[in-house]
């Protein structure tokens, strides 16, 4: 089974409408009624929905991820895309964790792009 994504509430959307278009397994924070929530709720309900999330919040979003798994919760991974990165080299990096990685293969990491 594939990695499902979780797009958070600032993620660059010419990236995730791309990634839908190529049928990738994301979904919006806030089409699923995360938006203006704080880092802590989005990550348990990535966690809660076995999803991986995608973010440029190199501010706090890691922080609050290793806490999570420090502490023994469900932390399904996070994928941190700077805002630097091209966004055809973001949308190639994420297809390749999309299509060759495993459902749970990320549980408890923080990865970076570019890969």
């Amino acid at each position: 089974m594939s990695v499902s994504f979780l797009a958070d509430e600032n993620f660059r959307g010419y990236i995730t409408r791309r990634l839908v278009a190529d049928d990738v397994d994301i979904v919006r924070a806030q089409d699923v009624g995360l938006y203006a929530e704080p880092d802590p709720v989005v990550l348990r309900w990535a966690a809660e929905e076995g999803r991986v999330t995608l973010s440029h919040d190199f501010g706090t979003l890691p922080h609050y991820a290793y806490e999570r798994a420090r502490t023994g919760l469900a932390m399904p991974g996070v994928v941190m895309v700077p805002q630097s990165i091209p966004a055809g080299q973001a949308i190639s990096d994420i297809h390749l964790l999309s299509e060759c990685s495993l459902e749970g293969e990320f549980e408890g990491q923080v990865l970076y792009l570019p890969l």
